[in-house]
């Protein structure tokens, strides 16, 4: 099923930590432990080779660095993400500094003289949030927020007001980045959805965080995200996939849309027949050369994203399991959301407390690189942990 990872990761075989990957990272500050891998995730070595490549290909070619970004960075990493998510057709993919500018950009295809009606929830990421709070401001969209929680009937209860017809968009994340829970089935949540509605979803927190199979909603569903965060290479570099069909003129575009018009000439305002449609303007491609070579890595090393995700539980297991025993820094598997029960969550494990503030604070203090929003304190593993940082973690949280 698509966005249904709990299985096939239990099914890999265990994958060594991989902190030579990212020794210039970790040699920065040898003392520090660094447990935000879903915020600013460590770029393997590797990424300083993709940097160099922009600089001196900018270098050797001026503005015909152009030439190789389109001829063959870009489609380079089409090609990773369509296999990463399992997508039919590479040429799906359009690139952006960010997942916001993507949004909006899906969005401006709505030329339908009243405010857009959106179906969403209220853990969205922040930029979304606020985009949407404004544009409710501006009288430009309706946003109707279906509450997460209790998580144990989201699915069905987001499902059923999506159901209604009710809506011109429905938004939702595959991962929330506010505590982890995961749509297990976005096949189902999609099949919700009928005909007369866009959908897209936010796969940030799950792209290279867990394995995803869209290859069933290819051709019904947008998803976004980028390499800020478990793709392990920077920002600057985010991706949309666009459905065939959907939005073919976006009103807010950039002359990259069309820029295979730009030598023959042109009349009106044309847009490429692929994702290429809902690309922007001029922007700085060194991220994409980052994401390309520290792609190429994973592939020669032979790590997918279940094997990570795979890995992910076993150090997020033995951290509960201090948790469940010790209670370093009066953490208690009370606190976790989900709930310890949950059949799955992402690569990062969210503590609800009062005094999460506080606790990150006396942590940064520590030398621990964690993260807070709000009430709830975020601890982030990847494959650059070992088994010994979650044990020195624990340590340093005391008792």
């Amino acid at each position: 099923m698509s966005g249904a990872p709990g299985a096939r990761a239990a099914a890999e075989p265990a994958l060594r930590p991989r902190p030579d990957l990212f020794r210039t990272f970790l040699e920065a500050d040898p003392d520090r432990l660094h447990f935000a891998a879903h915020s600013h995730h460590p770029w393997p070595d590797a990424s300083l080779e993709g940097q160099r490549a922009a600089w001196q290909v900018a270098a050797d070619r001026m503005d015909r660095k152009w030439d190789v970004v389109f001829g063959e960075v870009l489609p380079a990493a089409q090609g990773h993400v369509a296999r990463t998510l399992n997508l039919p057709d590479p040429s799906t993919i359009a690139f952006a500094p960010s997942v916001h500018e993507l949004f909006l950009r899906v969005l401006s295809c709505f030329e339908i003289g009243r405010p857009v009606r959106i179906l969403s929830t209220d853990s969205e990421f922040h930029s979304f949030e606020r985009q949407s709070r404004r544009l409710e401001e501006a009288k430009l969209a309706y946003v109707e927020r279906v509450p997460t929680e209790p998580f144990e009937d989201f699915p069905e209860r987001f499902a059923t007001r999506a159901a209604t017809g009710e809506f011109d968009l429905v938004y939702v994340s595959h991962v929330f980045f506010n505590s982890g829970y995961v749509i297990r089935d976005l096949q189902a949540l999609v099949d919700a959805v009928p005909a007369s509605a866009w959908v897209f979803v936010d796969g940030y927190h799950a792209f290279w965080a867990l394995p995803v199979d869209l290859s069933g909603i290819a051709d019904r569903a947008f998803y976004s995200a980028g390499g800020y965060k478990y793709a392990m290479s920077g920002e600057g570099m985010c991706f949309l996939h666009a459905p065939p069909g959907y939005g073919p003129r976006p009103v807010n575009t950039g002359w990259f849309a069309g820029f295979g018009a730009l030598e023959s000439g042109f009349s009106g305002v044309p847009y490429a027949p692929d994702g290429g449609r809902f690309l922007g303007a001029t922007f700085d491609p060194t991220g994409a050369y980052r994401f390309r070579a520290v792609m190429d890595l994973l592939a020669r090393e032979g790590i997918d994203p279940a094997a990570i995700h795979a890995h992910v539980r076993a150090l997020q297991e033995r951290f509960l399991g201090h948790v469940a025993s010790r209670a370093p820094g009066g953490l208690s598997p009370g606190q976790l959301v989900p709930g310890v029960d949950a059949p799955d969550r992402g690569n990062f494990l969210t503590f609800r407390r009062p005094d999460a503030q506080d606790l990150f604070r006396r942590l940064l203090d520590a030398n621990v690189v964690t993260d807070v929003r709000g009430d709830r304190l975020r601890f982030g593993f990847g494959i650059y942990h070992r088994p010994e940082d979650v044990d020195a973690l624990v340590e340093r949280l005391g008792p």
